[in-house]
């Protein structure tokens, strides 16, 4: 029977997903680091706006779930190669518009198959019961830790 006053940090879940989290993260960066020499954020800003194409920094950090002064570094680091482009919101000129040039579009579309490769390759490690398990076990945490 387990000691309720002790924290097995090895079976408390939130480690667990942060370990596995971190360990999958470094695995994929080399892939990505490899190929384009992106960090973390600057990987994240790109995919995240060759999925969605034009955004703001905010839209960008709300769904890669970045801080603002990660996001402003990883804009910065893709403007200074050219891959991204800042135009003024017409509404609002404290906002700027964050797209990706033909550069960064080609790195985007570059990098797709290998992420697609690098999931795919994960999951065949697992049996299907098993892939299907997790699937549906993220999604169940997702909405238990993500809605309001």
């Amino acid at each position: 029977m387990p000691d309720p006053t002790m924290l097995a940090l090895e079976d408390f879940l939130p480690y667990r997903l942060t370990r596995l989290t971190d360990a999958i993260s470094r695995d994929f960066s080399q892939a990505y680091r490899a190929r384009l020499g992106l960090t973390r954020p600057e990987w994240r800003t790109l995919a995240t706006l060759g999925q969605f194409g034009t955004m703001t920094a905010t839209e960008v950090g709300a769904h890669s779930a970045m801080h603002k002064t990660k996001v402003s570094r990883a804009v910065a680091a893709l403007e200074k190669r050219r891959w991204l482009a800042r135009e003024p919101d017409t509404r609002d000129r404290r906002v700027e518009r964050l797209t990706l040039s033909k550069i960064g579009q080609k790195a985007y579309e570059d990098m797709v198959p290998v992420a697609h490769r690098f999931e795919a390759g994960l999951l065949a490690r697992m049996k299907p019961e098993e892939r299907k398990a997790l699937l549906a076990g993220l999604a169940a945490l997702e909405r238990a830790a993500l809605t309001d």
